[in-house]
């Protein structure tokens, strides 16, 4: 990993590090709607045993718990649903804006992340196997994902919610990069 130093400018003036611009391109906008049914399903699940939990610590009485939980565990299904609304309808969107990818002659250049950011570049060289999968939500959709993998895992890259047809183009043309440039360093 490479890490970018602050020094100081002749004039006195400190130097801040050179800021890295977003990948060029935005994943589909269906992914948008393919995290939204992600989230959706995790959080109708998370619902679903929150209200069990609910209905069984309210009817059984359970002793095994705090009062002051007990008496409020009814709240607890409606937490969970307004915190799944809010994931399924931010989220999907949040994600849509944040997340890029680009591929130049020498690199495959990816933005992802949530408050945080990672901008993740990998060296065509160093690309070991390039991998395109796709989920039943992915397939119903038309999208796929990306694997640009190298020999250290923390190198390996991810693009999700590509069209396939771009998924399958980008994976082949990595591929033969990829081997192209170890043919020629050998």
């Amino acid at each position: 990993m490479t890490s970018v130093r602050r020094g100081h400018h002749r004039d006195g003036g400190e130097s801040h590090p050179p800021r890295l611009r977003p990948p060029e391109h935005r994943v589909s906008r269906r992914a948008i709607a393919h995290w939204a049914i992600e989230y959706l399903l995790l959080w109708g699940l998370a619902f679903g045993l929150a209200v069990g939990v609910a209905a069984w610590v309210g009817d059984s009485g359970w002793s095994g718990m705090p009062g002051w939980l007990a008496g409020r565990i009814g709240w607890l299904p409606y937490v969970v649903g307004a915190a799944g609304l809010l994931m399924v309808t931010v989220a999907p969107v949040w994600r849509y804006r944040v997340h890029r990818w680009e591929v130049s002659a020498d690199v495959v250049y990816t933005r992802t992340g949530w408050f945080s950011r990672e901008w993740l570049l990998v060296p065509v060289g160093r690309i070991q196997t390039v991998d395109t999968e796709q989920g039943w939500i992915e397939r119903m959709l038309g999208l796929a994902t990306i694997e640009v993998n190298t020999a250290s895992h923390v190198g390996s890259s991810e693009v999700s919610g590509l069209p396939v047809d771009v998924a399958t183009r980008l994976a082949e043309d990595l591929a033969h990069r990829a081997h192209d440039l170890r043919d020629d360093a050998t």
